[in-house]
Parts: structure tokens; C-alpha cells; sequence
């Protein structure tokens, strides 16, 4: 009979890991927290977000619409006051005058000066005292030093007349279109009145340069019967 060697036992720590025998279950990679999952794209989430888009784009659009209307209505609104009426007349007839101006005198000369007090006499009274203070630079320019003192003087209220008239033609046509105007206006008889004390003090302006009391537009009397 054998005997049996009893089996001896071996601290744990000391145990020699076999080679063989089952595979040891392999540890899954920790996950790349790093990447991006790219959503899978199908033609309905493609439609989707087309027409997420386009409804944007729509109400953007909208809206944009209703403020420009909400502008425009208050614009209008504003101008159909008498005295805004003759702030834009103001301005308009400066811009008209600053073009003409600019060839002789630069881009600009007035500059961008506020409106006055809106009455028919300060306004012309601004008109007349912003474009005529420029006469003195005028006649300094090279091209006008040859030409004698009245050519200088009705060729610059010509100048500025011309300037003031095409201002006064825009913000007529402007106050027209708005329907605004009419014979019992009160707008048209403010702009109407300003448009005659600006033409009668550049009349004046130029009567002062040509030492004459009587203004450039009046007729001749005739002495020829006496």
C-alpha cells in the first residue's frame, strides 16, 4: 500500500502563478473621455435642423420688417409736426449748400450744425448766417482773385441760392409724399415762409456787397417817362 506525501502548504505570497491553465479575463480600457461621439446623421435630423433653421431665419427677418414699419411710422409721425417740418428743411438746404460749396471750399464747410429753434425766422435766419459767412473764403479762392468784386458777389449768392433751393425742392417732395401739404397747412405755410425770408435776405446779402439799397430780384423803375 502507498502511502500519501501530504501535500505541503505554501504561504500564499510565495505561490509561483502557473503558465498554464484558463486565460485571465482581460481589464476593458478606461473610456477616452477626450473624444467627441458624432451623432449619426439621417436624412430626417438633417430636414430638421433645415427647417429649425428656416423658421429662424423667418422670424428674424419679421421682425426686422416690424421695426423698420415702427421706425418709419414714427419718422412720419414726427416730420408731420410743423417744427420737425422745418428741421428738415434746415438740414436738407445745408446739405444742398455744403455740396455746391465743396469744389471751392472743401467737403463739409458749414459743417453739421444743429437746427435752431424751429420757427420760420430762425431758421432762415440760420440758413442765411451759416452760408454767407462763407463769401470773404469764396472770393479768396485763386480762380475768383482776377474777377472783379461784383461778379464775385452774384456768382457766390448764386452759388448758395442754387444750394438752398435744391435743399428746399427735397424736403418739399419729402413733405408732399407724406401728404402733408396743402393751401390751409400749417407746414406748408412754415416752409413756404421760410423759403421767402432766405430769398429776400440773400437778395439783401448781395445788395450790401454791390453798395445798393434795392435787392437784386426788384425791377428797375422806369424813369424814361417823366
Amino acid at each position: 500500500m502507498i502511502e500519501e506525501t501530504p501535500l505541503q502548504h505554501l504561504p500564499e505570497n510565495n505561490m509561483a502563478t502557473p503558465s498554464i491553465g484558463f486565460p485571465r479575463s482581460a481589464t476593458p480600457a478606461a473610456p477616452d473621455s477626450t473624444r467627441t461621439v458624432q451623432p449619426v446623421k439621417t436624412a430626417e435630423s438633417t430636414e430638421e435642423a433645415k427647417t429649425s433653421a428656416s423658421i429662424s431665419t423667418s422670424a428674424s427677418t419679421r421682425r426686422a420688417e416690424q421695426n423698420s414699419q415702427i421706425l418709419q411710422a414714427s419718422m412720419d409721425v414726427s416730420i408731420k409736426s410743423a417744427n420737425t417740418s422745418l428741421a428738415l428743411l434746415y438740414r436738407t438746404a445745408i446739405d444742398r449748400i455744403n455740396t455746391l460749396l465743396e469744389p471751392e471750399l472743401g467737403p463739409n464747410a458749414i459743417g453739421d450744425t444743429a437746427a435752431p429753434v424751429q420757427t420760420p425766422e430762425a431758421t432762415a435766419g440760420r440758413i442765411l448766417s451759416l452760408s454767407t459767412a462763407f463769401y470773404d473764403a469764396y472770393a479768396a479762392q485763386s480762380q475768383n482773385k482776377d474777377k472783379d468784386a461784383e461778379t464775385v458777389a452774384r456768382n457766390f449768392v448764386d452759388l448758395i441760392r442754387g444750394g438752398f433751393e435744391q435743399g428746399f425742392g427735397e424736403a418739399k417732395d419729402i413733405l408732399t409724399g407724406l401728404g402733408v401739404m396743402g393751401k390751409d397747412s400749417p407746414i406748408e405755410q412754415g416752409i413756404s415762409k421760410t423759403y421767402a425770408l432766405v430769398m429776400q435776405g440773400f437778395d439783401d446779402f448781395l445788395a450790401s456787397k454791390l453798395g445798393t439799397k434795392a435787392t437784386a430780384n426788384e425791377a428797375p423803375k422806369d424813369t424814361s417817362a417823366a
